[in-house]
C-alpha cells in the first residue's frame, strides 16, 4: 500500500468485503460512474433523433429567451428553470440539434454528479446499477435532452436526498450541506410545488431531529429556487396563493383524484393522458412498475437488517411523496411526472437486487444472476421498443408543424404575424409569429385585440377539420393544411393603422 494512502473499506451489509487502497477504489468508483454517464448521453443521441423538433411545452420555455419567435404564453404552473437552463444556447441560435446536443451532454454530467453524492452511503457498482436502471427507462432517455424540467428536478431530488444523508451521519461533512441546498435550489428552480413535496419527509425529520443546520440548507435551497416563482405570482397573479389556485384549475382543479392506472396506461408511450381513454398495454409494458415497489420494499429489508435504515428509508419516503401528487390529486397522467420517484427509488431497487445475485459473503449466484439477467434484458428491450415508436409518433407530429408553418409563409404569413386556436402555440412558434388564446388555459388576448392586430400584421386562425372557427373568422380565407383548417384574415392595407 501506497505511503499515506489510507486503507478504505468497501462494502455494506452482504456485500463482499474487501480492502483496496483509497485511491484505486476512488478511481475504479468514478470510471464505473463516468461510463453509466457517458452511455446515457450517448444513448439519448441515438435513439433520440437530436433534430426531432421542439414540442409544445418546450417551445413554451425556449420562446422565453430564444430569437425564433416572441415568447409564447407563460401559464401559471411553470416555473422559469427551463429558460435559464437553455439560454446559452436558444439566446443565440435557433438550431434544434444544437440544443438537444447541450442537453444530452448536460444531463449525463448532472446524472454523474447526482450519483456520486453517494458514494459514501452504497458501494459504486450499486450507485452505477441504479444510474442504469433509471436511465435505461424510456422515460428518462425520451426527455434527457428535451427541454423540459421534470428529468431536472429527478437531479436535484438525488442530489438533496443523498447530500441530507449524508450530512445526517456526519455533522463535519460541510460539502454534503452545500449539496443539500444545491439540490434544493435545483428543484425549486425547475417546479416549486415538485420541490416541496420531495422535501417534505427531509424537513419533517431536519425538525423532529432538530437538526438546525440541515434544515437550515433545506430551507435556504428551496427559498433560493422559489424566490423568483414567489414574486412573480405578486406581480403578475395578485399573490400566491392566486397562483397556485390558478396553477390548480389549469391542472385540472388539484382534489382526490385516483390517477394510478392512469399512469399505468401512459407507459405505453403517451406523453400526455389527458383525458387518459387509452386501453391498458400489454402487462409487458408495465410489468417493471408493480415490481419496483416489492423491490424497493425488500432493499429497506436488507437495509434494516444491516443497520443502515435511513440509507435506504429516506429516499423511499421522498420518492413516496414525490409520486403522491400525481397518483391521487391529478385528473390525467404524463410518465414525466413520475421521474423524481423513479430516480429515488433506484438506488434502493439497485442495492436489492445485488443482494439477491450475491451471497452473504459476496459470491456471485450464477442461476439467480443469470435469470435476473434475462429478465432485465427483456426489460430494455421492452423500454427500446416503446422508445422507438414513441420517438417515431412525436417526431411525425412536430414535422407537421414545421410543414404547416412552410405553408403558411408560402401564404403570406410571415413575421411579425399573429396565430391563434388549435396547437396555434407550437405552429406560431414554427412559423416565428407570435400566437394568442382568448379562452382556455393560455388565455392571453381579446377579439378585440386580435381584430386590431388584423389591421397591422398577418393573422391565421387555426382549428381542427370541420370545426367551426371563431365568429370573428368566418368570412377569412380558409386554407386546410396538414391536418388543419387555416384562415387566414384579409391582407391589412399598406400603412395601415390600429
Amino acid at each position: 500500500m501506497a505511503q499515506g494512502t489510507k486503507p478504505m473499506f468497501v462494502g455494506a451489509g452482504r456485500h463482499h468485503e474487501v480492502f483496496v487502497s483509497g485511491r484505486h477504489w476512488r478511481t475504479r468508483g468514478d470510471a464505473l460512474l463516468t461510463a453509466v454517464a457517458a452511455a446515457f448521453t450517448l444513448l439519448q443521441l441515438l435513439l433520440v433523433r437530436p433534430s426531432m423538433g421542439l414540442g409544445w411545452d418546450e417551445v413554451v420555455y425556449v420562446s422565453q429567451v430564444g430569437t425564433e419567435a416572441p415568447a409564447a404564453f407563460f401559464s401559471a404552473p411553470r416555473a422559469r428553470g427551463v429558460p435559464l437552463l437553455v439560454w446559452p444556447i436558444a439566446s443565440w441560435s435557433d438550431s434544434t440539434v444544437l440544443l438537444r446536443v447541450f442537453l444530452a451532454v448536460l444531463s449525463g454530467l448532472a446524472l454523474y454528479l447526482a450519483l456520486r453524492v453517494w458514494r459514501r452511503l452504497f458501494p459504486a457498482r450499486v450507485l452505477a446499477g441504479a444510474g442504469a436502471l433509471f436511465t435505461t427507462l424510456w422515460i428518462t432517455l425520451f426527455y434527457g435532452p428535451q427541454a423540459m424540467p421534470n428529468l431536472w428536478v429527478a437531479f436535484g431530488a438525488l442530489i438533496c436526498v443523498g447530500c441530507f444523508v449524508r450530512a445526517r451521519r456526519d455533522r463535519f461533512d460541510h460539502r454534503a450541506l452545500w449539496g443539500v441546498l444545491a439540490g434544493a435550489l435545483l428543484m425549486a428552480w425547475m417546479r416549486p410545488t415538485d420541490a416541496v413535496w420531495v422535501t417534505m419527509p427531509l424537513l419533517g425529520l431536519a425538525v423532529a431531529a432538530r437538526h438546525w443546520r440541515l434544515g437550515s440548507a433545506l430551507a435556504t435551497g428551496l427559498f433560493a429556487g422559489g424566490v423568483q416563482w414567489v414574486i412573480e405570482a405578486y406581480i403578475g397573479y395578485g399573490g400566491l396563493r392566486e397562483r397556485l389556485n390558478e396553477a390548480s384549475r389549469i391542472q385540472g382543479d388539484l382534489g382526490w383524484n385516483l390517477a394510478v392506472d392512469d399512469q399505468l396506461r401512459s407507459l405505453v408511450g403517451s406523453t400526455l393522458c389527458r383525458p387518459c381513454d387509452i386501453a391498458t398495454p400489454h402487462v409487458t409494458v408495465f410489468a417493471w412498475w408493480l415490481v419496483v415497489p416489492l423491490l424497493a420494499a425488500y432493499g429497506l429489508r436488507v437495509a434494516v437488517r444491516a443497520g443502515r435504515t435511513a440509507r435506504s428509508l429516506i429516499p423511499l419516503a421522498c420518492a413516496t411523496t414525490a409520486a403522491f401528487p400525481y397518483l391521487f390529486l391529478i385528473g390525467y397522467a404524463a410518465p414525466r411526472f413520475l421521474l423524481p420517484a423513479y430516480a429515488l427509488l433506484a438506488v434502493p431497487v439497485a442495492d436489492a437486487l445485488f443482494h439477491v445475485v450475491t451471497t452473504p459473503n459476496g459470491r456471485w449466484r450464477p442461476a439467480v444472476a443469470a435469470v435476473v439477467g434475462l429478465v432485465l434484458t427483456g426489460h430494455l428491450v421492452v423500454q427500446y421498443s416503446v422508445l422507438d415508436r414513441t420517438v417515431d409518433r412525436i417526431t411525425a407530429a412536430r414535422d407537421a408543424w414545421a410543414r404547416t408553418a412552410t405553408e403558411l409563409h408560402r401564404l403570406g404569413v410571415r413575421p411579425p404575424c399573429l396565430l391563434t386556436g388549435h396547437e396555434a402555440i407550437p405552429v406560431a412558434y414554427y412559423a416565428g409569429c407570435a400566437s394568442g388564446a382568448t379562452n382556455g388555459h393560455n388565455a392571453n388576448t381579446t377579439r378585440a385585440d386580435i381584430l386590431r392586430t388584423t389591421r397591422r400584421v398577418p393573422v391565421g386562425v387555426l382549428t381542427r377539420p370541420g370545426h367551426e372557427p371563431p365568429h370573428h373568422a368566418r368570412d377569412w380565407e380558409l386554407h386546410r393544411l396538414d391536418g388543419l383548417d387555416v384562415r387566414i384574415a384579409p391582407t391589412p392595407l399598406a400603412g395601415g393603422t390600429a
